[in-house]
Formats: structure tokens, sequence, C-alpha cells
């Protein structure tokens, strides 16, 4: 329209059309148990508010509803500032809104709402007390508009409300003047929602559990509890087993207890804090309760982020070089912030990002290898226990003659290559050709073409057909380490009933002294040979010599085929995986017979006996 323009600071603000789709759509990012961080740390925040920055936030059943109903749902107490009815109905029905500040580092107002509603259609009720008065309002999904938001209250005089007041009757003994109580109420009435939900670990203690894991240490006067054993009664009040609100800690107090060395690696972009956990029975005894034994994490504002335990933290360790005694090792990685680096995380809170990026975990792996303080050096050598066997030499010289079955005709492309590579199939495994082919005739060039190039001008510097390459060949034998529990150089359960791991980031292949089918292997002849002293101290060895060569010529083979087109890397981590290296072993005809011929030699012969 003729002498219109655009102006600025009238600009009409967008909304959300459909809201609770949003929430719901939100809340499948968090994971089943991050409303537990949530409304602890909205706890926290509305209890730094105070003038003296102490409180206590208290995870507990509401025993209101539960001495009426005998229904247990899960709540959370705080003593924080309090919120006004009014206030609650600012704050709380609003996707994005929140009494703190809102910022890409902060709590952006919502994380409570997309981590927790969409698992509580029936509702989260809010109670709060400010100045001595009680409060309540109640988001819920309402079924008939299938739609989030607050219920309305009928007050005594007939006027309807979306907040009421409430009696001092019910609230909990932690409150006095000020605080919140938050009651879950689930999907539907009946739900206990104090019951564990997908997601946690331990029945009894899976919000303890949760948080001691997820915070590295909570604010200074700030006390965290949580409720275990609700269902047990209270024998006596020394009891500290059954039915008791446990004091929690985090990880980082837990870990000075039971640290006997602690250090950091400056890394580029973060540092990696490293503990080596004494030699204990806490490693097994307190992991109801808290990361007891060594797991891998990012570390970020007091709080722990994309931590890994059980055999996915040993994968990670083991990447950072942590090969033996990983079940002591506990690193946290921090990023760094400034520096052009900036670190936040994501809406739904469960990953780490720098400069909007995942975190850099192979590339920090790779620099604290290079780093291994000196401490974790001593630990790994000390509980070691197999090292690269005397007859690796013996494997070598058996594989030179069949080294050239490893090349699988492999190619690569070249700058100065001697070879001309067929550019349809340039996978380095092509087949090599001839050079001079005649080049594809261009774009009304004689002899016409197929309708044209595409119309970039980059398409006329498109290569000729076949290009420079040269064969190329992985030779670099992996070493090989055997580790067994019984010298501690494998904690269970860590390759349980596999046969081998293969750390390509070493090239190194752990067998499992334990796995079944050598320890079959080697109990079949130790019993066909238990005429002879000491027999079984030359038997282990022998099949262990050629169960490893099996694991080499899989791990060489699988190389040959790296870097190819139809081989990605997630399919050669499926081709060396645990379950790959266990399906080598499997068959054992070739390595009976060649085991019967070493210990013949060594032995002496014997006929096969019929079992």
């Amino acid at each position: 329209m003729a002498g219109t323009r655009a102006r600025s600071g009238e600009t009409l603000e967008m909304t959300v059309a459909n809201m609770s789709f949003m929430l719901d759509r939100l809340g499948q990012d968090c994971s089943p148990l991050q409303f537990l961080r949530e409304l602890t740390q909205n706890a926290i925040e509305a209890t730094l508010e105070l003038p003296e920055k102490r409180g206590e936030v208290v995870w507990d059943v509401d025993w209101n509803r539960q001495t009426l109903t005998g229904i247990y749902k899960l709540c959370v107490i705080d003593t924080g500032i309090g919120m006004t009815g009014e206030e609650m109905v600012h704050y709380i029905n609003k996707l994005s809104s929140s009494m703190r500040q809102q910022s890409v580092t902060g709590n952006y107002g919502v994380g409570a709402k997309i981590a927790a509603a969409p698992r509580n259609h029936a509702g989260m009720l809010y109670l709060s007390w400010k100045d001595g008065i009680g409060y309540m309002i109640h988001l819920w999904r309402d079924p008939e508009g299938d739609v989030y938001g607050l219920r309305q209250f009928e007050w005594p005089d007939g006027s309807v409300h979306y907040w009421g007041y409430v009696e001092d009757d019910i609230k909990p003994e932690q409150i006095k003047d000020h605080g919140t109580l938050v009651v879950l109420l689930g999907n539907s009435d009946e739900q206990d929602t104090m019951k564990m939900p997908e997601g946690g670990s331990i029945p009894s203690k899976w919000v303890t559990k949760y948080l001691n894991t997820r915070y590295f240490t909570f604010p200074d006067g700030i006390t965290v509890k949580s409720r275990e054993g609700w269902e047990y009664p209270r024998v006596t009040t020394e009891d500290t087993h059954t039915n008791v609100l446990r004091t929690l800690s985090g990880q980082k107090p837990y870990l000075e207890r039971h640290t006997e060395k602690h250090n950091k690696v400056q890394l580029t972009g973060g540092v990696a804090h490293w503990w080596i956990l004494k030699d204990e029975s806490a490693l097994e005894n307190n992991h109801s309760y808290i990361a007891s034994a060594g797991h891998i994490a990012a570390l970020y504002q007091n709080e722990l982020y994309e931590m890994y335990t059980g055999r996915g933290g040993v994968a990670r360790l083991q990447s950072f070089g942590v090969i033996f005694g990983y079940n002591r090792v506990v690193i946290y990685v921090e990023p760094k912030v400034g520096d052009g680096i900036h670190v936040t995380s994501n809406t739904a809170r469960t990953q780490l990002l720098m400069n909007e990026e995942p975190l850099p975990w192979t590339e920090w792996a790779a620099e604290f290898r290079a780093k291994m303080p000196k401490e974790i050096t001593e630990l790994m050598e000390k509980l070691g226990g197999g090292t690269e066997t005397d007859y690796q030499q013996s494997i070598r010289d058996r594989l030179k003659q069949i080294r050239d079955l490893f090349k699988i005709s492999r190619y690569r492309p070249a700058p100065k290559g001697a070879l001309a590579l067929d550019d349809d199939s340039i996978v380095e495994g092509g087949k090599p050709r001839e050079r001079g082919l005649e080049r594809p005739a261009a774009s009304g060039a004689a002899g016409g073409g197929r309708g044209g190039r595409a119309g970039d001008i980059y398409a006329l510097f498109l290569k000729a057909r076949g290009v420079p390459g040269e064969e190329f060949d992985f030779n670099q034998d992996p070493h090989v380490k055997w580790v067994s529990v019984e010298d501690g150089s494998r904690q269970a359960p860590d390759l349980e009933d596999r046969a081998a791991k293969y750390l390509p980031q070493m090239n190194l292949i752990l067998a499992n002294a334990d796995f079944r089918v050598f320890t079959d292997m080697i109990d079949r002849y130790a019993e066909k040979y238990r005429h002879a002293p000491g027999a079984k101290a030359a038997i282990v060895p022998i099949v262990r010599e050629w169960f490893q060569q099996q694991l080499i010529e899989a791990v060489l083979g699988a190389h040959a085929l790296r870097g190819s087109r139809q081989w990605t890397l997630a399919d050669m981590e499926k081709l060396w995986s645990e379950e790959a290296l266990t399906a080598v072993v499997m068959p054992r005809y070739h390595v009976d017979n060649s085991v019967k011929r070493a210990l013949g030699a060594k032995l002496g012969t014997l006929k096969d006996r019929v079992a």
C-alpha cells in the first residue's frame, strides 16, 4: 500500500495455538524422572529467595491424603518464600513463566511444567503459605477439553476463582509462615505416585538415587531429604533402615568421604575432575542410594548431566583410557565457559550443549588418554592382571603367512596414485581400472548427452571418470589382554558371558578369561590330561593362544572393510561388538584340533576318550 512503512515496537507477539500439544511434545523429550530435578530446583530457588538463604526441601508421602484414602501420593515440600493464590495463577498457569529471571542458563520457567504435567493428567496440587496465609491451585489436564490449565474453586460465598484459601490443619510440619507443598496426583485418583516409574532403579529409594546422582552438591544452607520405605511402619525412632527420611548429599560429599586420590586434568574446552575411590565394601554396598562405584558424567553449575554407570560407564571410562580398575575411577568433565564458549542445556535438560553442539566426548577422551594421570596409570598397572602374552609373537608369525588375505582388494583415493579408481564405487575396497579411458561427453559436445549438467558452475570442474588412487593396507595387529574377576582386572557385569570387547581407540582387545567357551575348553583338556601333574598350567596358555588368534583375525578382517561406503562407522561398531566377537569364538573344531596338536607336542599325545 503506497505510503505505508513498517513500524517497530508494535509487533503482534506470536502465541501458541495449541499449548497442550506443545506441552505434551516437550514432555516427551524429558527423561522419566526429570520432574524430580525440576521441582527440587524450583524448591531450592524459592528457598534461596529468603534473606537467610536457608531451608529444607523434602520429598515425602502426602500423609493427609494417605490417612484419609489409603492411597500414596508423592509430594515435595519446601520452606521457601511461598506464593499467594494470585501469584500461583500468574506463574504456574503460563508455560514459560517463573518467579526467577529467565535465561538460557536458568530455569526457563518451563521445567516443572513440561516434565511433570504430562505425567499427571489428574493434576498437580500447589499449596503455598506466604505471610502465614495458605493458598491452593490445581493444575490438571481437563478431560472434557483435553487441555492443561487451572481448575476452578467455589468459595464459601458462591463466587468462582482459580485459587482458594486453605486451612493450616493440612500444613506440613516443615512449613511455618512460608513454604510450598506440591502433590503429584498421577493420571487418576487411584494411582499410587509413590510407586517407582519407568526409569527408576531402586523401588524403595528411587527418589533418593535419582537426586543424589543428579546433583554434584546442594547449596550451603539447603537440606534436601527424601522418604524411603514408606510402606513399612516405623518401629523405633532409632530405626534408620525402614520408613525414614534420608538426608541427601549429592555426589561431591560422598566422593570426598570415599576417595583415595583426587585431582584434575585440563582439557580443551573443559577440565576433567577425577577421583580414585577406596577399595572398600562401599563400592558395592552403597549403590542403592548413590553412584558408589566408577562412572563418568558432565558437571555444570553443581549438577551432573549425561551420567554413564554400569556397562555404559565402563565403555566410556575405557574410551578415556581407564582399562582396568574402572570400578574405582570417577571422571566428571566440566565445560569451560568464556573465550567464545557458552554452555547451556537443551530445554528438557537431558543434555548439555557447548556452542549449541553436543559435548565433545570423543575429543576429550583422546586428550585425557594422552594426559593420563600417573595415579590412574599406577592403579591400572596394579590391577592389570592379564598382559600381552609371550605367545603373541607366535600368532604374528602365523599371520605373516596369510597377511595378504587381509587386504581384501582395498584401495583408497591418493593424489599421485598409480591406479585409477572407478568413481561409481570409489569404496576403499573397489576394483582398480586402467588410466586413459575416455571422459564422458559433456552437455553440448559431440555425441550428445543425458539432458545436460547440473546448473551449478562447479559442474564445470567435475573430475573425469576414475580418480587417482593407491592400494591401502591396515597392518596393525591389535594387542590382547586377558581379564578376569579372579585377578581383579575385570568387574562384573562388564563382559559378563561375553568373549571379548575391542577398544578401537587403543587398538586393544580385552579377552574375558571367565567366558565359559574358554573355560570349558580348558576343563576338557585338564580332564584328558589329569594323569599329568601340573598339566593345567600348560593347557591354559595354549587354549588362550588359539582363541586369541581368532579374535585378532576377526578385528584385522573388520579393519580391512573400514572406510568403504558400504561400511559406515555404525556398521563397524557392530562388526567388532562384544556380541560379534563372541560369535567369532563359537566355532571350535579347528581350535580344538590346534590345541590338541600343541598339547600333544608338549604333554604327549593321547587318544580321545568317548564321553
